[in-house]
C-alpha cells in the first residue's frame, strides 16, 4: 500500500562550516528513535560522518542520506534528511542535494550568524526554489545573540525572517524558549537529554517583548493572508494557532517568509521544536506542483505529477561506491512507484537500465525495501551507466528533468602512481571518484603525457588523494598545485588559411576565410556565454554543405590548445565567409585541418591574452591584524572589496587571484597567531598583468 505523501518530508541541513549540521542531525536520529546512543562530531562517531577523512578532520565532506519517522499531532511522518557540507570545496555537494529536496533547515551560529558559507549555500537554495527554516544552533554559547541572527538573515540574506520563538536566558544559561505562536514558554528537561519538556509561564522579565514579538508574528502571517488581516484589525488575539500554522505554511511554500527557531543542538534543546515546524510548515512532495520535464522525442513540455499512480520519473543525484554493495546510484523519485528488478530508461543514453535492488539508506548502511514511492529518496543498485544529473522514466514515457550545472575546478595536480604496478588501480580509482564527483576533471596533458587531476580547491584534491590511498590502496606522488588558466582573444581579425599537400595520387587541399576574434555577448547583457559561435556565412557553394561540420569541429578542437601557452580558450567567433576546394583534392579531413592550422595563426594576431582565476575572500581576524592582513593581501596582488564589523570582529574582503593563494591558510595563522579565519570562493576570471602572463607563457613553452 502507498503511503499517504502529505506525510513525507525530503529535507537538508545546510549551513556554514561548524554551525553545527551533523550534531543536529545526530539529535534528530537520537530523537526519532532510530539511534539510541548520541554520536558526537568531536568524538568522531556521528552517523552521518562515516568516511574516516571526515572523522579525523571533524567536517562533513559527502552529504549522508538518513530515513527517520517522526510523530506530529497524532500522525506518523517519514523523513529523508540529507546532511550537507559546509565547507566551501563541497559546495556540489549542497547544490546536488538541493536539486531534490522539498525543504530544508537552514542553520545559523548564534554567535557567528550569516557566514559566507551561509550566503553560497542561500543563493543555491533560491536557484532551487527550496523553502526553508532558519534554526539558530549555539544559544548557549557566549555571545550568542537570536535577534542579531533574525536580523542578519533580513539584510544580508534579504529574507523576510520571522521569529516562531525567543530564548528563555542566553549563553551559558539558556534553558528554554518561548513559543510565540501559541505563547507559552518551554523549558527542556536535562535528565533525559531534553527527550521531555515542561511548559511554564513566561517569564516576568519577558512579557513585554514577547508581546511585541508576537504582534509582528501576526502582522507578517496577516500581511500574506488576506482572510486573516480582519481578524488581525479586529482582535489579534483572535487568531487560532490552525490559521498561523496554515498561513505560515503557505507563506512558507511561496518563499515569502523564513521562520527564525534557535536552540543548542549540542545541549539537546530546540532540536524536537523544530522537527515539529518540519511538519507544520516545510512543503511534502504533493506540494511540489510546479515539477516540468521535457519529452525528447517531441520537444514538448511535461508535468510531473507527485502520484504513485503516475509513469515512474526519478533524477539521479549521486553515485556512491560501496565495499559491499557496489555502485550505488542516490535517486529522488518525483512520482510513479519503481519495484525492484524492473527495468527503466535512462534519457540521457537512450539504454534500458535493469534495477536490481533498491535501498533506502541510512549513511553507509542500508536497509532493502521492494518499492520506491513517488516523492521518495531511495538508492538503487545494479545500473550499467548512470551518472549525477540522469532523469530516469518508465520505458513508455521519455522525459528529460532540468539537469545540475556545477562550477567549473579551478586548481589542478599532476599526478601518478608511486609504484608502475599499481597503473590499473590508479586508473580504476580515477574513474571512480570521477564517476561520484562532478567538479573532479580528470585528463592528460597531450604535451608531457601526465596525469592532471583538477579540482574545487586544495581540500577537495587533498581528500580525493587521501580516497585514492585508503579506498583504493593506490599511493600517489603529486607535483605543485596548478592554477586553471585560460585564453582569450581581445581583437577581430580576418584570415585566409589554406591546406594543400600533394604526395602523388590525391592530394589534400581547403582554402578557407574567416572573421576571427571575441564571441559576442548574449543579448540585452554584458554576459559572454562560453564555447565557440560559429557563423556560416559561405554563399553560391563556394565551399560545400558537407564539409561546414568539419570546419566547425576543427575550430572547436583546436580551443583545447590556446595559442599562447596551450590553455584552453574560454569563448570565441568565427565567422566563415570565403574560401574554394578541389574536386578530387578536398575532403572532410582537410578542412577539418584548415580549421586547426588557422585557429593556430589567427590566433596569435587576434590579441589573445590570459585569464587566471580570480578568488573572493573573507577573512575575520581581530581589530590588531588587520593592518598585517591587508598588508600582505597587497602583496598578493588583492583588490580590496571592503571592511565591515561584526561580533567584535573585522570581516575584510578582497578578490585575490588564485595563483597567489597557495599556503594562504598557514601563512594568515603566523601572521595572527591563529586567531583569523579564512573563506574562500571562486568569483570570477579575469586578465593576468602582462609581466606575470610572459612569465607563465615562458615556463608553459618551456
Amino acid at each position: 500500500m502507498a503511503r499517504d505523501l502529505r506525510l513525507t518530508r525530503n529535507i537538508g541541513i545546510a549551513a556554514h562550516i561548524d554551525a553545527g549540521k551533523t550534531t543536529t542531525t545526530e539529535r534528530i536520529l537520537y530523537y526519532s528513535g532510530v539511534n539510541h546512543k548520541i554520536g558526537e562530531t568531536h568524538e568522531g562517531g556521528a552517523t552521518t560522518d562515516w568516511m574516516e577523512q571526515e572523522q579525523e578532520r571533524g567536517i562533513t565532506i559527502t552529504s549522508a542520506a538518513v530515513t527517520v519517522n517522526w510523530q506530529y499531532r497524532g500522525e506518523q511522518y517519514h523523513i529523508n534528511i540529507i546532511d550537507t557540507p559546509g565547507h566551501v570545496d563541497f559546495t556540489v555537494e549542497v547544490n546536488r542535494s538541493l536539486r531534490v529536496l522539498d525543504g530544508l533547515v537552514f542553520l545559523f551560529s548564534a554567535v557567528d550568524g550569516v557566514e559566507p558559507q551561509s550566503e553560497t549555500n542561500w543563493r543555491l537554495a533560491n536557484n532551487y526554489n527550496v523553502a526553508r527554516i532558519g534554526f539558530v544552533n549555539k544559544m548557549d554559547r557566549s555571545g550568542a545573540d537570536f535577534l542579531n541572527v533574525v536580523n542578519q538573515v533580513k539584510e544580508m540574506l534579504g529574507s523576510y525572517a520571522v521569529p516562531l520563538q525567543l530564548p528563555i536566558g542566553s549563553e551559558e544559561n539558556f534553558k528554554g524558549v518561548v513559543d510565540l505562536i501559541n505563547n507559552r514558554g518551554i523549558v527542556w528537561n536535562e535528565s533525559d537529554k531534553g527527550m521531555t519538556y515542561e511548559v511554564v509561564p513566561i517569564p516576568e522579565d519577558m512579557v513585554d517583548e514577547v508581546a511585541e514579538w508576537r504582534e509582528k508574528l501576526l502582522e507578517a502571517v496577516a500581511e500574506y493572508d488576506e482572510t486573516l488581516m480582519e481578524k488581525y484589525f479586529e482582535d489579534p488575539n483572535s487568531i487560532s494557532e490552525d490559521e498561523i500554522l496554515a498561513a505560515l505554511r503557505a507563506a512558507v511554500i511561496d518563499m515569502k517568509i523564513v521562520p527564525m527557531m534557535c536552540g543548542s543542538s549540542f545541549k539537546n534543546k530546540g532540536v524536537q521544536a523544530m522537527l515539529d515546524m518540519v511538519m507544520a510548515l516545510l512543503p511534502s512532495p504533493v506540494d511540489r506542483t510546479n515539477i516540468k520535464g521535457v519529452n525528447p522525442k517531441t520537444d514538448e513540455e511535461v508535468k510531473v505529477i507527485p502520484d504513485p499512480e503516475a509513469p515512474f520519473v526519478a533524477l539521479a543525484f549521486k553515485i556512491a561506491t560501496d565495499p559491499f554493495v557496489g555502485r550505488l546510484c542516490f535517486v529522488r523519485s518525483y512520482s510513479g512507484m519503481l519495484n525492484s528488478g524492473s527495468y527503466i530508461l535512462n534519457n540521457r543514453s537512450g539504454n534500458k537500465e535493469r534495477i536490481s535492488r533498491i535501498f533506502q539508506m541510512h549513511a553507509n548502511k542500508q536497509n532493502q525495501i521492494e518499492q520506491l514511492h513517488a516523492g521518495d529518496i531511495g538508492a538503487v543498485v545494479g545500473f550499467k551507466d548512470i551518472k549525477t544529473g540522469d532523469t530516469l522514466s518508465d520505458e513508455k514515457y521519455p522525459i528529460v528533468m532540468e539537469s545540475m550545472e556545477f562550477p567549473e575546478p579551478v586548481i589542478g595536480y599532476a599526478i601518478e602512481p608511486k609504484k608502475t604496478a599499481d597503473q590499473d588501480n590508479f586508473s580504476k580509482a580515477i574513474a571512480k571518484l570521477v564517476e561520484e564527483d562532478p567538479t573532479l576533471v580528470v585528463h592528460t596533458d597531450e604535451a608531457t603525457g601526465q596525469t592532471i587531476m583538477r579540482g574545487m580547491g586544495e581540500l577537495h584534491l587533498e581528500i580525493i588523494i587521501d580516497r585514492m590511498r585508503r579506498e583504493f590502496k593506490v599511493e600517489v606522488n603529486q607535483g605543485a598545485p596548478q592554477v586553471a588558466y585560460k585564453e582569450t582573444f581581445t581583437k577581430t581579425i580576418e584570415h585566409r588559411e589554406v591546406y594543400k599537400k600533394q604526395t602523388g595520387g590525391k592530394g589534400k587541399f581547403a582554402d578557407i576565410v574567416f572573421e576571427f576574434g571575441p564571441r559576442d555577448p548574449e543579448e540585452g547583457t554584458n554576459e559572454v556565454k562560453p564555447g565557440l559561435q560559429f557563423v556560416n556565412n559561405i554563399v553560391g557553394g563556394v565551399i560545400p554543405r558537407e564539409f561546414i561540420p568539419s570546419i566547425q569541429k576543427g575550430f572547436e578542437e583546436a580551443m583545447k590548445n590556446g595559442p599562447l601557452a596551450g590553455f584552453p580558450v574560454d569563448s570565441f567567433k568565427v565567422r566563415l565567409f570565403h574560401g574554394s576546394f578541389h574536386d578530387v583534392d578536398s575532403d572532410a579531413f582537410s578542412f577539418e585541418m584548415a580549421a586547426r592550422i588557422g585557429f593556430k595563426e589567427a590566433g596569435k594576431l587576434a590579441g589573445a591574452k590570459l585569464l587566471e582565476p580570480i578568488m573572493a575572500l573573507e577573512v575575520i581576524t581581530p581589530d590588531e591584524y588587520t593592518g598585517p592582513i591587508t598588508g600582505d593581501l597587497n602583496r598578493r596582488r588583492g583588490m580590496m572589496k571592503g571592511m565591515d564589523t561584526k561580533a567584535g570582529s573585522q570581516v575584510i574582503k578582497a578578490d585575490v587571484p588564485l595563483s597567489e593563494m597557495f599556503g594562504y591558510v598557514t601563512d594568515l595563522r603566523t601572521i595572527t597567531s591563529g586567531r583569523a579565519t579564512a573563506n574562500l570562493t571562486f568569483s570570477h576570471y579575469d586578465f593576468v598583468p602582462q609581466n606575470i602572463a610572459d612569465e607563465v607563457i615562458k615556463k608553459a613553452n618551456s
